[in-house]
């Protein structure tokens, strides 16, 4: 059974930066797709930043594209999410997530739309991420 656990989170002003953590257990030899997803109250989870845990390729929300990097330490079981140029609106809880890739990878990237929300089998409990203006 996977277990993940993510920290980081916090509260910073516009322009700042975090950096999210989130530690695997219980990881079989299998090969993942991993990601960040975040939910705002009163609005859908949507989907952040993906990786192949076999490393790349990664796959952005183009509201992050160039301000968030998404990246993994393979041997410590950490994947990351370095956000910098934080926005008011990227405030929400971010969980980190995994699903098998064969369930998980869509042409080729690990999905990011809210439709493929299911084939992420595990999921942290979340890390609340506030940004002020």
């Amino acid at each position: 059974q996977v277990q993940l656990v993510e920290s980081g989170g916090g509260s910073v002003q516009a322009g700042g930066t975090l950096r999210l953590s989130c530690a695997a257990s219980g990881y079989t030899y299998r090969r993942y797709c991993l990601g960040w997803f975040r939910q705002a109250p009163g609005k859908d989870r949507e989907g952040v930043a993906t990786i192949d845990s076999a490393g790349m390729p990664t796959n952005y929300a183009d509201s992050v594209k160039g301000r968030f990097t998404i990246s993994q330490d393979h041997a410590k079981k950490i994947l990351y999410l370095e956000m910098n140029s934080l926005k008011p609106d990227d405030t929400a809880t971010y969980y980190c997530a995994a699903g098998l890739v064969q369930e998980t990878l869509i042409n080729g990237l690990c999905a990011l739309d809210p439709s493929y929300l299911s084939t992420y089998n595990y999921w942290g409990q979340g890390t609340q991420v506030t940004v002020s203006s």
